[in-house]
């Protein structure tokens, strides 16, 4: 994207020890599409942008004491990032795991109306991915969970 008023209000940084490596697989596994790489005089991406439908994600290395891979810090996670989508969902979770990923959760709809899965990439980030095969209304869903939604 070049306008900058049209770039997501949000858009998730993911660091990663080989953010290189990480471009590449991002793209085969989840059919994430390069939007921008910045690189270094030896090639190295410094800054990158992937896309996914309307989305963005910020793929880059450990810049600084406080920013991790998971798999520089046990593999652990303070957060996911997630994926709405609308292709097929099982089909893109085959895809995932024939590249690789570690399928954490299959394919599952669930009570609110989303079929979704969770996934780990080969440096430990947790991707969920969504698709919406049923719309469901908050007094549905409640129903369906014996939750109670909040709305604003």
């Amino acid at each position: 994207m070049s306008a900058a008023s049209n770039r997501p209000a949000l858009i998730p940084a993911v660091s990663y020890q080989d953010p290189k490596a990480a471009l590449d697989w991002l793209g085969k596994a989840f059919g994430f599409e390069i939007e921008m790489v910045i690189e270094d005089e030896q090639g190295n991406p410094v800054h990158s942008e992937m896309r996914y439908g309307d989305g963005l994600v910020m793929i880059g290395s450990e810049w600084n004491a406080d920013t991790k891979s998971p798999a520089s810090i046990g593999r652990k996670c303070t957060q996911t990032v997630h994926v709405h989508m609308s292709e097929d969902i099982d089909a893109h979770c085959a895809r995932a795991e024939k590249a690789g990923a570690e399928i954490l959760m299959r394919p599952e709809t669930q009570f609110y109306g989303d079929r979704t899965y969770r996934a780990r990439d080969p440096e430990g980030h947790i991707w969920t991915f969504g698709q919406t095969v049923q719309v469901m209304s908050p007094e549905e869903w409640d129903k369906a969970s014996g939750l109670r939604t909040r709305m604003k």
